[in-house]
């Protein structure tokens, strides 16, 4: 059960990197490039599929939130919390 709850901590931390470098993906040197395209492989199908489901939240004129990073985070968390 630990080894699950540290994976699940581990994708948490990978989210949330992924989110802030992902504009500058093209920029990242090779190694942190590799883990960067690891977390990619791991998280672009699981958002290709949501954002099937989930549509943006509008918050302003022409401004739009993807709510499907933060439906993870809550799948994440609740995962932690019911392990």
């Amino acid at each position: 059960m630990n080894i699950i709850k540290i994976f699940i901590q581990i994708l948490i931390v990978g989210l949330f990197l992924y989110s802030k470098l992902l504009p500058y993906k093209d920029k990242l040197n090779p190694q942190y490039r590799s883990i960067f395209d690891f977390f990619n492989s791991v998280f672009s199908p699981i958002f290709n599929s949501l954002k099937t489901i989930i549509q943006p939240f509008q918050v302003g004129v022409g401004l739009a939130v993807d709510m499907t990073q933060v439906l993870l985070l809550i799948i994440f968390l609740m995962l932690l919390n019911f392990l």
